[in-house]
């Protein structure tokens, strides 16, 4: 399932105390989704990476207790065991579980079930996600134990173009970006044919938008080969040149029926991402209009993209026509 049915799905399984365990191939965003969900649930993630970890590090030292003859075992700082600073309704992140070693598997299967390790017991309200790489995404991931898996609820996440657009709307990504994955959404992540080490996932394209300002340089290509794969960069840097090369934006708001439309696909996905981007409750309309001289399913684009990045442009009498006209996209 992709990531936002992924949060509802966590979200009864967190009311009924049922841990979970996210399974995913690697760049996808679990760590942030799952910071994500702290964000809209008001709860504190503690990111306790499991294959970093020894036992020691959950049960904590042993001290002698010379009066009683017994050893006692300090309480480790960064977990919300009963005692500690965190809030109680905090969530454990066990993220790259199956990467850990079989002794902190051990522990992270009575953490789970028990919810504790030795004398140290979690808070009553604290949850528990573990996450982790499938063994086909070649990811030095290890089969879990049967023992540990049945303890959990299983969750198969997966990429998805219209998830990530309307993160990087909320994180201010080049929307040249935004428009190549709306043209490109096979490549929003790929690994099959490439050679492993650079390849497209969502996490390598949030990279990328971090040096499109460098496009001049004569290692852009190389640079952005480095992050997404050969095939991938090759790909965008034509679409950079397409997006480059589009009609004034500021041309097409002042004479939306006069100003030129692009026939070529990639440059119609560029004009309508770009569009979205710039146009503000005075020129959303100017803007409707130019794009209504192409295929309606750039309107849509372009209608659905500029709310998502500012709200207010819901409120206008341009986006209620545009509802009225396509209502069946908007009920589904």
């Amino acid at each position: 399932m992709h990531l936002k049915d992924a949060a509802r799905a966590i979200t009864r399984y967190m009311k009924s105390d049922i841990p979970v365990m996210m399974w995913g191939a690697p760049g996808i965003g679990k760590t942030d989704f799952c910071y994500q969900l702290g964000q809209q649930t008001g709860r504190t993630v503690i990111d306790w990476r499991t294959n970093l970890r020894d036992p020691v590090d959950a049960r904590g030292l042993p001290v002698a207790d010379l009066e009683n003859n017994v050893a006692r075992w300090l309480r480790p700082s960064d977990l919300p065991f009963e005692g500690s600073d965190f809030p109680d309704d905090s969530i454990v992140f066990l993220d790259e579980i199956n990467t850990a070693s079989p002794a902190m598997q051990v522990v992270a299967m009575q953490l789970v079930n028990e919810r504790r390790v030795g004398e140290h017991r979690l808070k009553k309200g604290v949850y528990i996600i573990a996450a982790g790489n499938r063994q086909s995404d070649k990811a030095a991931a290890q089969r879990m134990p049967t023992a540990l898996a049945n303890r959990l609820a299983h969750i198969d996440v997966e990429a998805d173009v219209d998830i990530f657009c309307d993160w990087a709307y909320d994180n201010q990504i080049n929307p040249m970006l935004i428009a190549f994955l709306r043209w490109r959404p096979a490549l929003l992540h790929d690994m099959a044919g490439q050679d492993l080490r650079a390849f497209p996932t969502p996490r390598s394209w949030e990279r990328t938008s971090r040096i499109i300002d460098d496009e001049d340089d004569p290692l852009f290509l190389q640079m952005v080969t480095g992050l997404v794969g050969e095939g991938a960069a090759a790909e965008f840097i034509g679409f950079v040149r397409t997006y480059r090369n589009l009609p004034s934006l500021d041309l097409v708001l002042s004479n939306p029926n006069g100003a030129k439309v692009p026939a070529d696909p990639s440059a119609r996905f560029a004009i309508a991402v770009a569009l979205a981007h710039k146009v503000t409750a005075k020129t959303f309309e100017a803007g409707m209009n130019y794009i209504r001289r192409l295929p309606s399913e750039f309107e849509i684009l372009f209608g659905i993209d500029a709310v998502k990045r500012d709200t207010g442009l819901s409120h206008t009498q341009t986006f209620v026509d545009f509802s009225t006209r396509n209502q069946e996209v908007m009920i589904g």
